[in-house]
């Protein structure tokens, strides 16, 4: 029997909690002995009395706080395509210099490439410009000694006459 009662002690302390947190819920402040009053009536329409114009009022700040969710949602929606829109224009951007940077990288290599032949052609034309210094003293000395020997029989030929 004593387990008997302990569960109804039970079951009235839970079911004062629950009614206790539905009526903080609508709004409705309640004292211990009128929540007492509430349950030893056994009338549902207590519980609900008050209920419809705290519901009707809920109900519109409800709506208010929801149409300025549904316009913060808006707003955050507007920004995030914006931001989108950013993105996009950076990854052409980034695109667009990735193609300028494949063309620089191009012209460097062609420059090395370019810069090496010079080097090779400037050694050879260095090797060119001691060979034609050669060649331009040889024909001197040829023309020289053409010339000295044309004076010599100039020479012996007019001394003989």
């Amino acid at each position: 029997m004593t387990k008997y009662n302990e569960a109804q002690v039970d079951f009235r302390e839970r079911s004062k909690g629950r009614i206790q947190r539905q009526l903080e819920i609508t709004g409705k402040k309640t004292t211990d002995e009128e929540l007492e009053e509430m349950l030893e009536s056994g009338n549902p329409a207590i519980f609900t009395s008050g209920v419809s114009i705290m519901d009707s009022q809920i109900s519109k700040q409800a709506l208010s706080e929801i149409e300025g969710r549904h316009k913060d949602i808006v707003r955050l929606e507007s920004s995030i395509k914006e931001l989108h829109d950013m993105f996009v224009d950076i990854a052409m951007l980034v695109e667009n210099q990735g193609e300028m940077l494949d063309n620089i990288e191009l012209n460097v290599m062609h420059t090395v490439d370019h810069v090496e032949k010079a080097r090779e052609e400037t050694k050879r034309a260095v090797k060119y410009q001691g060979q034609a210094r050669k060649k331009l003293i040889i024909i001197i000395a040829v023309v020289v000694v053409l010339l000295g020997i044309l004076a010599l029989i100039i020479g012996l030929s007019v001394g003989l006459k």
